[in-house]
């Protein structure tokens, strides 16, 4: 039985093991070489590595905490965990393919079928009890591709994964800053309700002494409205950034009544924002890792289409009591679609144009990649040289005010004046408190588009 075995699979022990020879390349993508240089050099930015945890530059703890609650308790993130975990079975599935099967069968045939078997009848029938195995002989690398594949899928949901934390981290500091600035603002707007109110007091008072007429009570009135109808938005600004909040981590939005934070003005970067290079770039950036790890994919499903215009081997095999002895059996089964080979060529060619379009895909995503960065930085450059300007409003507002307060102080103008400096800076402050927004704004577009720092490698499935 020993030398019937062993010449039976002796042929089919020698092809498998030529079967590694087969496995397919996936190709390697190339970037040009003008985007993998550095990127625009501006003011704003330096070639410092992107830090992983990039929101820790803005030293607010308050931000900190956030980040992390939404990092543990993310809806969207505990769905990418699922896909991630039905990836990792797919994986192991695929490598669990490639080894042999192994069953245990028993069957009880009775002498007389008419009778159900019972003690009295055992004794009267025979009993078959046997061990099959079944090996898929991986002749031509089917098998072995699939399991890259499987592998090259799991490392795709990985990234994917990291694409959401990027999300996550970006969504909730930029709901951070939206809620700061609304602070900021409204606080800026009610300064001028307060000093369109003034003036409208003054106004008045100078209506009642005969020294103007009721047109420009009016006037002032109108504005004076217009000024406390400017408050609102600022107020819904505030409890849209609370609701943002509330759901990144996880939780209903009406929880977010609750939240108390003491933020007067969004955070800002205190040194020029690390940006790294292109290189660095295709290297972070969560989707053009998965877009690779696609391409990756499409070409391994490649050689299992190739491996279908082969035959297929299957070694199978008993060991046991059949048929009232102890025997051993085993029997190879060779199924090749031949000579009718157009069905496989086709979806050979069908696995081919797949390739094909993720390597397209893949230079998709660079080049978005590259040119969301380049307009994040045009952008964030543009609005710090806005605000920097703002800045200086702000600083002659504020000189008008004093200068003008010293006159109605030395009875040289009347109070209407002070009054409509203390209204030019205000209107100044909240220009600028907008801009600090977008400046904040710009820097998170910025890190959103770098791509965060989560380069996590697969662990074993």
């Amino acid at each position: 039985m020993k030398t019937r075995l062993s010449r039976c699979c002796a042929p089919l022990l020698a092809l498998a093991a030529s079967a590694c020879m087969t496995a397919p390349k996936a190709p390697v993508p190339a970037a040009p070489p003008a985007a993998t240089g550095p990127f625009a050099a501006l003011p704003v930015a330096s070639i410092a590595p992107v830090p992983d945890d990039w929101w820790r530059l803005y030293a607010d703890p308050q931000l900190d905490e956030l980040v992390a609650r939404g990092l543990a308790a993310n809806a969207d993130l505990r769905v990418a965990y699922a896909n991630l975990d039905g990836a990792r079975a797919a994986l192991r599935q695929a490598k669990a393919a490639r080894l042999p099967t192994t069953t245990i069968e028993s069957a009880l045939t009775l002498d007389n079928p008419s009778k159900q078997p019972s003690a009295a009848s055992v004794s009267a029938s025979d009993w078959d009890i046997a061990a099959t195995a079944s090996w898929d002989i991986d002749l031509f690398g089917r098998l072995r591709s699939g399991a890259l594949a499987a592998q090259a899928d799991a490392e795709a949901q990985q990234a994917a994964l990291d694409a959401v934390k990027v999300t996550v981290v970006a969504d909730m500091v930029q709901a951070y800053v939206d809620l700061c600035s609304a602070n900021q603002s409204k606080r800026e707007a009610e300064a001028i309700v307060a000093a369109q109110d003034r003036s409208l007091a003054l106004v008045r008072e100078q209506l009642s002494a005969g020294e103007v007429s009721p047109l420009e009570v009016s006037q002032a009135a109108a504005l004076a409205a217009s000024s406390r109808a400017a408050v609102a938005p600022y107020e819904a600004q505030r409890a849209n950034a609370l609701y943002r909040i509330a759901t990144l981590q996880g939780r209903p939005p009406a929880e977010a009544r609750g939240y108390s934070f003491a933020c007067a003005k969004p955070p800002r970067l205190a040194a020029p924002a690390p940006v790294g290079d292109g290189t660095a770039l295709l290297l972070r950036r969560p989707d053009i890792r998965e877009a690779e790890r696609k391409l990756a994919a499409a070409a391994a499903r490649v050689g299992v289409a190739r491996a279908a215009l082969y035959p297929r081997v299957n070694l199978g095999g008993a060991l046991g009591l059949l048929a009232g002895g102890f025997d051993a059996v085993a029997s190879p089964l060779v199924s090749w679609a031949f000579p009718n080979q157009g069905p496989a060529r086709a979806k050979l060619a069908q696995s081919r144009a797949s390739e094909q379009a993720a390597l397209a895909g893949w230079d998709v995503v660079v080049l978005k990649a590259l040119r969301e960065v380049e307009t994040a930085l045009a952008g964030y450059d543009a609005e710090v040289r806005r605000n920097a300007l703002l800045t200086d409003a702000v600083v002659q507002a504020q000189a008008y005010s004093r200068r003008s307060a010293a006159r109605v102080r030395q009875g040289d103008a009347s109070g209407l004046l002070q009054v409509d400096a203390e209204r030019t800076l205000a209107n100044a402050r909240l220009a600028k408190a907008q801009s600090d927004l977008a400046v904040a704004a710009a820097e998170v577009a910025l890190f959103r588009a770098l791509g965060g720092g989560w380069r996590t490698g697969l662990e074993p499935g």
